[in-house]
């Protein structure tokens, strides 16, 4: 994390939200807030088990906005990298974790972290991956419209 982007919330899409796999394994406890938020300019793809966001202007994704508990920020922030396969710089990383805005209720915005697919992942998704319908997962995803 470098000083210019300070101490941004988590937006989340997947396994990380709440009710699913790895909310309470990784942020239960250790969060000062959440909420609902819509990001634009990615769309989200099935995966082994989780979604990958991908850049794309056209797209929206359904998540949470999670505010990390300061006394837990650095910690949680680095195991959040290391669950997402994210290493600076690496060029074998699974996601990079950049800047986005993030739409909140009442038209208000928030500045926080997302893990977006890297390029190596974002290219095969893009020629032959399937998008999640209405940028929603889990409730857009192929297991849960087969299991409905």
């Amino acid at each position: 994390m470098t000083a210019e982007h300070g101490r941004l919330p988590v937006f989340v899409y997947g396994t990380l939200r709440p009710g699913q796999a790895y909310h309470d394994r990784f942020l239960g406890g250790r969060i000062a807030g959440e909420e609902p938020g819509r990001m634009r300019g990615a769309v989200l793809y099935e995966g082994p088990g989780y979604p990958y966001a991908v850049a794309d202007a056209d797209g929206v994704i359904h998540g949470e906005l999670i505010t990390l508990a300061s006394a837990h920020y650095d910690i949680l922030l680095a195991s959040l990298d290391e669950l997402e396969e994210h290493a600076p710089g690496d060029p074998d990383n699974l996601y990079e974790r950049v800047t986005r805005e993030v739409l909140l209720a009442g038209g208000r915005t928030a500045r926080a972290w997302v893990y977006l697919a890297a390029e190596q992942v974002a290219r095969r998704l893009r020629a032959s991956g399937t998008a999640v319908p209405g940028g929603d997962w889990p409730s857009g995803s192929a297991a849960d419209r087969t299991s409905a």
